[in-house]
């Protein structure tokens, strides 16, 4: 089906993504962090990338922008735990993130959003 990377620094998280996606026919790469997010993204092409917005390293707000510069077909769904997360979601729908979901998210949602986003093309936005 699709190649998915998974973005999150907390490795349960990673896990269950990694698990349901899977499920569904996927093939899924995981990152602990910005950087690396955006260092296995270069080394491989990913269809979506699933990402936390508060790592360390590079926080996810960052993330997509480079994503935007240098991988501009890329879709994005974007997470946020933090109780301050909500701007940080509306940033990253600006930036063009396909989908946004506050932690904890329901698994359900997550899998319909992935679904979705694999099946329609979303135009993408290259400034906040």
């Amino acid at each position: 089906m699709a190649t998915i990377l998974v973005i999150d620094d907390q490795e349960p998280i990673r896990a269950l993504l990694r698990a349901a996606l899977e499920g569904d026919g996927h093939e899924v790469l995981e990152a602990s962090n910005g950087l690396l997010g955006l260092e296995r993204s270069r080394e491989r092409a990913a269809d979506l990338v699933i990402l936390d917005l508060l790592m360390p390293e590079m926080n996810g707000l960052e993330l997509m922008s480079e994503l935007n510069r240098s991988l501009s077909h890329v879709k994005v769904i974007a997470m946020s735990g933090s109780l301050k997360g909500e701007g940080g979601l509306q940033a990253a729908k600006r930036l063009g993130a396909h989908q946004t979901f506050q932690k904890p998210f329901e698994l359900r949602a997550v899998r319909e959003a992935v679904r979705d986003a694999l099946a329609h093309e979303q135009p993408r936005m290259t400034s906040p």
